[in-house]
């Protein structure tokens, strides 16, 4: 039988109540909820441009990685949402410099709108 285990740290942005986990672990596997370029003090999207907020993302789902006892370098499979596709070269500049050289499955769409108006959001799944 599996169980799953919710992942909660202050370093990242918090999840609204009752609503989703920032991650859950089950059977030696981490999915991570979406994460947007959120000040986990602040609750506010950081300043910048979709390269501050694709490092946000990012850095805000490593600190979910690390309270679940993994790291980025463990990361399978990415989702990438953007807001506009013209963003698409600018996100991956900052993309590229994480997971050293065998990169993650990924996927990348353009959305409507994303949670705060922001410009992206990425969301992961991650081995223990």
């Amino acid at each position: 039988m599996s169980s799953k285990t919710a992942i909660l740290t202050d370093k990242a942005p918090k999840p609204l109540p009752g609503i989703y986990s920032q991650a859950i672990v089950n059977n030696g596997t981490i999915y991570c909820s979406g994460a947007v370029a959120m000040d986990p003090e602040t609750g506010k999207i950081v300043d910048g441009d979709v390269k501050v907020h694709t490092h946000q993302c990012i850095k805000n789902l490593s600190h979910v990685l690390e309270a679940a006892g993994s790291d980025i370098t463990k990361v399978l499979k990415v989702n990438v949402f953007l807001s506009n596709m013209d963003d698409f070269a600018e996100m991956n500049s900052v993309y590229m410099q994480y997971w050293g050289d065998v990169k993650p499955c990924r996927t990348c769409v353009a959305v409507k709108t994303l949670p705060l108006d922001t410009d992206v959001e990425i969301e992961c799944i991650a081995a223990v």
